[in-house]
């Protein structure tokens, strides 16, 4: 699931001829949306996943990734097909902004062999680690503003995954499978990682995410007792301090090709200027796995918490409730306003007051700032709680079940044609005036052809 910039031959003759030939259509998905490209995009060493290539969402007009996992062994497939349905369709459920969409799936089955094919997201702007390595080689420091969103967007995916029901544990949360944006949305992918080896532990795929484990470059993103028994969500939150180590630092040194050292990543952490910085960092990367956060406790921490701005929630209440509104209500709204108009004063009795105006207020900004919120750059995590995401029933049946299980006809309804065109309320406090309470006095209710 985690999708980098396709690699392209660099050269500029025969360009054209280059580029008509990647496009070319290699297959078609059985319902004709998806469309296969020769164009194959590098995935930094993902397990289970045999290519991934780029591809046309013809619905939608999009680019996407078609991901293959290839089974040699038709008996071992036929073995753990039921397994392998109730994976991807867990997968289908998993929706949240800052995590890499999961499409669709289905399989493809041939006389020797047979194939899973999945379609996810394209995330075309590249990796976590890219964009650092870019911004160290231009000699420019991370904004601190800009660290603490990014750990907000990917504290809030996590506690997402380790809040399913059962939890998703992540499992190979690095710089390289994280993603990022050209207007700031962070993404994390290969959610399926750690599925994939539950699923097939004595499986090819298994030994590739050993492989991919024992990476040199990546080494020091596991924690100690990775592998060693039962992984649960504390082996991502040492990932993540790691990388929100990383992102402070831009890079954690290593001694030419060899593993990043627990001194390089000390030092690191001892680098910090803020001591807040150094002691949400060092406590995701504690020893002892009982001892480190939640990512929930995580969004609390004091370098990260802050009392939300009524801008902020405001936009997330009109997000939610955008089916009620025109959609250009923030256009629509501006334009009935004298720009003039004072929308709200601040008067002190020592000093003149503060008036703010409708004219200082842009409808470009707002709008901008309401699709930044919608699209998960601004998450609304600080005061919620973490509520479990069950599977929907349907996933624990067999397709014959499904099948099998009628939704029930609602019985009819009369349309209600009545409306309130007139209420009246009183505030009235009681004899020792220590209390008030409100009294409904009249409503006047009739019906609409009366």
């Amino acid at each position: 699931m985690t999708m980098s910039v396709p690699e392209r031959k660099s050269g500029s003759e025969g360009k054209e001829e280059e580029s008509e030939d990647e496009s070319e259509i290699l297959e078609e998905s059985p319902c004709g949306r998806w469309q296969k490209r020769k164009e194959q995009v590098s995935q930094g060493n993902v397990p289970g996943v045999e290519s991934a290539s780029l591809a046309m969402d013809t619905e939608e007009g999009v680019e996407v990734v078609w991901n293959e996992v290839l089974f040699s062994d038709k008996k071992v497939f036929k073995t753990q097909e039921e397994k392998i349905k109730e994976m991807f369709e867990n997968l289908m459920q998993v929706e949240h902004p800052n995590i890499v969409k999961f499409h669709k799936y289905w399989l493809d089955m041939k006389e020797t062999q047979a194939r899973v094919i999945f379609i996810t997201e394209y995330m075309s702007s590249g990796s976590l680690k890219q964009f650092l390595k870019k911004t160290k080689k231009n000699h420019k420091t991370m904004n601190v503003k800009a660290w603490k969103r990014w750990c907000t967007q990917i504290l809030s995916a996590l506690n997402y995954l380790h809040s399913c029901d059962p939890p998703i544990i992540h499992g190979n949360l690095t710089c390289d499978t994280i993603f990022i944006q050209h207007n700031g949305l962070i993404k994390i992918g290969s959610v399926w990682h750690r599925l994939f080896v539950n699923v097939f532990p004595d499986a090819s795929v298994h030994s590739k995410g050993r492989q991919h484990r024992d990476e040199q470059r990546n080494l020091h993103f596991f924690a100690p007792e990775y592998g060693a028994g039962e992984d649960d969500y504390s082996i991502d939150i040492f990932s993540f301090g790691i990388c929100a180590l990383e992102m402070a630092v831009l890079e954690i040194q290593a001694n030419g090709d060899s593993a990043v050292s627990k001194e390089a990543i000390v030092n690191a952490g001892q680098s910090l200027e803020d001591p807040l910085m150094r002691e949400f960092t060092q406590s995701c990367l504690r020893h002892d796995a009982n001892l480190r956060p939640t990512a929930h406790d995580l969004l609390f921490h004091r370098v990260l918490f802050e009392v939300h701005s009524l801008k902020l929630l405001a936009a997330h209440c009109l997000i939610n409730n955008q089916y009620l509104l025109p959609e250009n209500c923030v256009e629509e709204k501006t334009k009935s306003f004298d720009p003039n108009a004072v929308m709200a004063e601040i008067r002190h009795d020592d000093r003149p007051g503060v008036q703010l105006k409708y004219s200082h207020v842009s409808p470009l900004e707002l709008d901008k700032f309401l699709e930044d919120v919608k699209n998960g750059i601004y998450p609304l995590m600080n005061f919620a709680t973490s509520r479990p995401h069950p599977v929907p029933r349907a996933l624990s049946l067999s397709q014959e079940q499904v099948e099998t299980v009628k939704t029930p006809t609602p019985e009819p309804q009369e349309t209600e044609t009545r409306k309130v065109i007139q209420m009246h309320c009183n505030l009235e406090s009681n004899e020792e005036g220590t209390k008030t309470h409100i009294i409904f006095s009249s409503a006047l209710i009739v019906s609409e052809d009366g």
